[in-house]
């Protein structure tokens, strides 16, 4: 970013961080406020294109890519909102494919905010709602929501229609709020369902899976679960996909991983049956080939990181942040190690509620080594810490100061084995590590 944005955007920083203050909770689970707010706004939540709302642990993110990418291959223009960003607000809020303008994102705050006149309200609400008054006032043909936290009381879940809801894998996390049950948590996923509007299911555990088919039925929402109703898997270097519609035969998607190809089958079924004529196949494939989705197996290839790097080195980043995203990311560093062997190295950073040990766990007997950071800024594990529950985890580690020193500690452990192939480099762990990471690559 120039330094002339860089000027231009304090000014929607500078409101981002006084609506911070504006409520004693950070985070505070409830729909009245949001609800009430946009009434004085003129319900602009009622007045958008067809929704497809999505839920989930993990995965969600790279459903609304695939679902935007899918869409958009077929000439559509998509709204989008996203949760959390990684470098700059302005990426929460696509109009019609372009993230929202500096100008129009700081007059739409300060106007949302002008309404709200002091009343309680979050920042996840009052943001919120400056999203849905963005969206009402651009043409579209389609939304793409994505939940910010859990689903029932999220303030994305005011839409009282939506032509399709998705939920994605749900596990263990932000337990600080839904406990340590997980069909609770799944009960919270589930509230995005409505009466009537079919209901797409990612790949579940048993419990959740229970919790979110009952729901459904009491609502008399038509259900389609992975692995029952339609299912996806790697043949031949393709993508097979199937449902009661039939077969398809795909490229492989753009996104890294067997896991993204149970995300792009959930997309394609959300978009068969949302009773849209949204399921194009040559739009599937085009978004497959097309899609982006940063810090998801992200390979960086040039920047002051990868200069720094042992030479010859492969670095990826990815935002994945509990042990069920760790499983996934693993399973897809394995499957690139069967293709060329190299020594895995991971630069780890974690926010101080997420399970260090279950997350690093999935990487033991695959990672040579891990160099752990704190997140500047951030609530995080100390790199102190999260070297402890690297050793916990039964990984070889080192703390270091930040990125960059982690780099030169990798430079070293690399010249120490200097007989071996260059080494695989994975940045993981957090997301708000991934943006930190993006932004000091650029």
């Amino acid at each position: 970013m120039s330094v002339q944005n860089d000027a231009a955007a304090f000014r929607s920083t500078a409101i981002l961080q006084r609506m911070l203050a504006l409520h004693p909770k950070q985070i505070d689970l409830a729909l009245d406020r949001i609800l009430r707010l946009l009434r004085d706004l003129g319900d602009p939540h009622l007045k958008l294109p067809p929704v497809i709302h999505v839920a989930g642990t993990n995965g969600k993110g790279s459903v609304c890519a695939f679902s935007r990418a899918m869409l958009e291959a077929q000439g559509l223009s998509v709204h989008m909102h996203i949760s959390p960003h990684l470098v700059r607000f302005h990426e929460r809020i696509r109009l019609a494919g372009k993230e929202i303008s500096e100008d129009e994102l700081v007059a739409t705050l300060e106007e949302v905010e002008g309404v709200n006149d002091g009343r309680p309200i979050t920042y996840f609400e009052i943001t919120g709602a400056a999203m849905f008054l963005a969206f009402s006032r651009h043409p579209a043909d389609a939304v793409v929501l994505e939940v910010g936290l859990g689903g029932k009381y999220d303030a994305t879940n005011v839409v009282p229609k939506p032509a399709m809801t998705v939920i994605q894998p749900v596990d263990m996390d932000h337990q600080d709020f839904f406990g340590n049950d997980i069909r609770s948590i799944a009960a919270e996923k589930a509230g995005i369902i409505k009466r009537g509007v079919p209901v797409v299911v990612g790949p579940q555990l048993d419990a959740p899976l229970e919790v979110i088919l009952k729901q459904a039925d009491r609502l008399s929402a038509p259900a389609w679960v992975f692995d029952q109703d339609f299912s996806a898997h790697q043949e031949h270097g393709r993508m097979v996909y199937q449902d009661e519609y039939g077969l398809l035969d795909l490229p492989l998607p753009k996104l890294i991983g067997r896991h993204q190809i149970e995300n792009a089958a959930v997309a394609i079924a959300g978009l068969r049956h949302a009773g849209r004529n949204w399921g194009n196949e040559r739009a599937i494939e085009k978004g497959l080939r097309t899609v982006e989705w940063p810090a998801r197996l992200q390979r960086l290839t040039k920047g002051p990181l990868v200069e720094l790097a042992p030479k010859g080195s492969e670095i990826w980043l990815d935002g994945g942040h509990n042990p069920h995203c760790a499983a996934a990311v693993s399973r897809a560093i394995a499957d690139l190690e069967e293709r060329g062997e190299r020594p895995l190295y991971l630069i780890c950073g974690m926010m101080r509620n997420k399970d260090g040990v279950g997350f690093l766990q999935s990487f033991r007997g695959l990672a040579r080594h891990a160099v752990t950071v704190d997140i500047p800024g951030e609530a995080s594990h100390g790199a102190g810490a999260l070297y402890d529950m690297a050793r916990a985890a039964g990984i070889d580690a080192a703390p270091a100061e930040d990125i960059e020193d982690a780099m030169l500690q990798l430079q070293a452990w690399s010249r120490a084995h200097h007989k071996e192939p260059p080494p695989r480099i994975l940045i993981c762990g957090s997301l708000y590590l991934a943006g930190q990471v993006l932004v000091e690559n650029a």
